[in-house]
C-alpha cells in the first residue's frame, strides 16, 4: 500500500496523482491521508497498512464520516473510472479540471482521476495557507488558458467565498461546470452564483459512491437510488451501481450491514420530488419533538433563505416536556444585524408548522467543521448545550 500524505502544497498532489495513474492500471492501492489533520495517526492506524490489502482495491479512503469512528473505503479501479465517466457524461465531455478540495478525500481524489482520464495535467490550488480568493484566481487562469472544457469541484462555504471577490468570481464564470459537493447547497448560494453568472451543478455522494453519483437530483448514468422503509414519500437513501465500494478495511460485519444485494445504505434520508432526489440528511438526526418527526434540513433550508442567516444548524436537545425540543444555531450573515428571532420562527411556522419552530435560538460565531465543508453538528451541540 503506498501511502501519500498531503500538506495542501501541490508536490504531494503530483505524487498523488501518479500513484492514482499506477492503481487505475492494476498498481499499487494508495492511502492518501491529510497530514494537517489532528486525527491523520488515528486514521492511519486505523487503516493498518502493513497488513494485506482486500482484493481489487485500487484506493483506500480514510474517513471518520459523521460518527467520527474511523473507518476505510475500499475502492476499485472500474469504480473510480465508472464515476468519473459518468460525471463527463452527465457535464458535456473531458476536461481541463482544477482541484481546489483536500486530496484526501474522495472529491478530490475523483478530481484527479477525471483529469487522469481526460489525458490533461490537473490545475493545483495551494492551500497551505487555507483557502484564499487568490490562490484559486492564480491556479484557475493556469486551466482557463487550456483549450477545451474546464471544470472544478468546490464545497459550498468555498464558493460562498469566492463570490464575495470580484476577481475570483470573474474566475468563475470561467468555467464551464462547477460541481458542489461536500454539504448541502442552499438555495440562496445557488440564486447568488446564477446572479453572478455561474454555472453550479449540486452533487449528493460519499466515499462509498466514490464521489457525486447524484447530480442535481439526477442519479448518473449506470447509477440507481431507491428509498427504504418509507412513510410520508421519506426513506432511507439506498444506491445501486458501477460506481459502489467493495466495502470496509477489515470490517466484513460493517460491510454486510451496509452493502447488501448489489445496494448500499446510505444512512441518508430523502424523498422525490417528481424524478428528482432531495437529501434531508442524516436518518440518526431527525428529531421527534413531541410524537411529530422533523427533518432539520428543511428546517435549515428555511432559515438559510432568510437574509440575516449565513449558516444554520438545527438539532434536537433533550426536553422534558417534548421528549427533544428544536434548538437552531444561527450564524448571522456578515454586514446584516442580528438575525430577528420572531422573524425566523414565523418563516419556519409558515413554511412547516408550527412543531418545527426551534424553541430556542443561540448565535455563535462560526460553526466548527469535520471534513470538506461539513458542518460537525457533534461539536455544535456541545456548544449549544455549554451555552
Amino acid at each position: 500500500m503506498r501511502e501519500i500524505v498531503l500538506d495542501g502544497s501541490p508536490e504531494p498532489v503530483l505524487e498523488l496523482t501518479e500513484a492514482l495513474h499506477a492503481a487505475l492500471n492494476d498498481g499499487e492501492t494508495v492511502l492518501p491521508l491529510a497530514g494537517t489533520d489532528p486525527s491523520c495517526a488515528a486514521l492511519r492506524a486505523a487503516m493498518a497498512p502493513e497488513d494485506p490489502v482486500e482484493p481489487e482495491t485500487a484506493v483506500l479512503i480514510a474517513t471518520s464520516g459523521s460518527t467520527g469512528e474511523p473507518k476505510g473505503v475500499l475502492l476499485s479501479a472500474a469504480a473510480l473510472r465508472a464515476s468519473a465517466t459518468a460525471t463527463h457524461e452527465r457535464l458535456g465531455g473531458e476536461g481541463h479540471w482544477l482541484l481546489a478540495t483536500p486530496a484526501c478525500y474522495i472529491g478530490g481524489v475523483q478530481v484527479l482521476v477525471r483529469a487522469l482520464l481526460s489525458d490533461t495535467e490537473p490545475g493545483i490550488v495551494e492551500t497551505r495557507g487555507g483557502f484564499v480568493p487568490e490562490a484559486f484566481t492564480a491556479a484557475a487562469a493556469g486551466v482557463l488558458n487550456e483549450p477545451g472544457r474546464h471544470y472544478t469541484a468546490l464545497v459550498p462555504t468555498q464558493l460562498a467565498k469566492l463570490l464575495e471577490d470580484e476577481v475570483a468570481c470573474e474566475a468563475l464564470r470561467g468555467f464551464d461546470t462547477i460541481v458542489l459537493g461536500g454539504a448541502a447547497t442552499s438555495a440562496g448560494l445557488r440564486a447568488r452564483a446564477a446572479d453572478a453568472g455561474v454555472r453550479v451543478v449540486a452533487a449528493y455522494g460519499m466515499s462509498e459512491t466514490a464521489s457525486g453519483c447524484v447530480y442535481d437530483g439526477i442519479p448518473l448514468d449506470g447509477v440507481q437510488v431507491r428509498l427504504a422503509e418509507e412513510g410520508d414519500g421519506i426513506g432511507v437513501i439506498e444506491v445501486s451501481g458501477s460506481v459502489l465500494a467493495h466495502g470496509y478495511r477489515r470490517a466484513p460485519e460493517r460491510t454486510a450491514e451496509s452493502f447488501v444485494d448489489g445496494w448500499f445504505r446510505t444512512g441518508d434520508l430523502g424523498r422525490f420530488d417528481g424524478e428528482r432526489l432531495e437529501v434531508l440528511g442524516r436518518a440518526d438526526d431527525m428529531i421527534n419533538s413531541g410524537g411529530v418527526k422533523l427533518a432539520p434540513a428543511l428546517i435549515e433550508r428555511v432559515l438559510l433563505a432568510q437574509p440575516s442567516v449565513a449558516q444554520a444548524c438545527v438539532l434536537g436537545m433533550p426536553d422534558e416536556h417534548w421528549g427533544e425540543a428544536v434548538v437552531a444555531a444561527i450564524v448571522p450573515a456578515g454586514g446584516v444585524g442580528g438575525p430577528d428571532e420572531a422573524a425566523l420562527a414565523a418563516a419556519v411556522r409558515a413554511e412547516l408548522g408550527k412543531a418545527a419552530v426551534p424553541k430556542r435560538f443561540e448565535r455563535l460565531p462560526t460553526f466548527p467543521m469535520r471534513g470538506p465543508g461539513k458542518v460537525d453538528r457533534g461539536a455544535v451541540r456541545e456548544a449549544m448545550g455549554e451555552s
